[in-house]
């Protein structure tokens, strides 16, 4: 069973930084899709920001686009989101999901098969 855990949330004030880790486990093969989810009170899921890992292509929402940066590092089974130039409506859980195949339509939650607990961003 996979497990996501996500970590590196936290409190900053408008303008700055923090990296958001998911830690995948528990897998046979390693999800080659993943996507980062936020959620504020009162607000709709958001689907943020996604990545094939296979080939590194990434697709952002149009509200992080060149705030919001994937990375990855394989050895460790984990992914990164940077989160740069944080704004008060950047406020909400962020979470990270996978998935083992993808056809499209990636900012639909039902695309993906894991979820993690998520961690708080409070800008």
């Amino acid at each position: 069973q996979v497990q996501l855990v996500e970590s590196g949330g936290g409190a900053v004030q408008t303008g700055g930084s923090l990296r958001l880790s998911c830690l995948a486990s528990g897998y046979t093969r390693r999800p080659y899709y993943i996507a980062w989810f936020r959620q504020a009170p009162g607000r709709e899921r958001e689907a943020v920001a996604f990545l094939d890992s296979r080939f590194g292509h990434t697709f952002y929402a149009d509200s992080v686009k060149g705030r919001f940066t994937f990375s990855q590092e394989a050895a460790k089974n984990t992914i990164y989101l940077q989160l740069n130039s944080l704004r008060p409506e950047d406020t909400a859980m962020y979470y990270c999901a996978a998935a083992d195949y993808y056809d499209g339509g990636w900012r639909d939650p039902r695309v993906y098969k894991y979820r993690g607990q998520g961690t708080q961003v409070t800008v």
